[in-house]
């Protein structure tokens, strides 16, 4: 596994890092354990496993995971809402696309 040559101080600078269990990355984000299986569920989280095979989340993820409950919490289905914040990823990221594009071509 990757992560496991880091240093103490690499794994706490690391958003990627999955440092979080179930429970615990449920309760930072104030959801249920369940809640966070359903976002995994719908392809939209895939937690490392520990060596006992344990879900471990990453900052990363749970912020990706907040994101779909504020977005639950108005009345869309997890699955859903799942896909709304990977289409919003999506579009960001061609928008980062375009505006690199254009000051690229300017610059000529």
């Amino acid at each position: 596994m990757a992560h496991a040559r880091k240093s103490v101080a690499d794994r706490f600078d690391d958003e990627h890092y999955p440092a979080y269990t179930v429970g615990r990355a449920a309760e930072m984000i104030g959801v249920s354990p369940a809640f966070l299986r359903a976002v995994e569920n719908a392809h939209l989280l895939d937690p490392v496993r520990s060596g006992g095979g344990h879900r471990r989340y990453s900052r990363y993820q749970l912020r990706l995971a907040a994101r779909v409950r504020d977005i639950a919490r108005h009345g869309t289905p997890v699955e859903a809402a799942c896909r709304i914040v990977i289409l919003e990823d999506q579009l960001a990221e061609a928008r980062d696309r375009n505006h690199h594009s254009e000051r690229v071509l300017q610059s000529h």
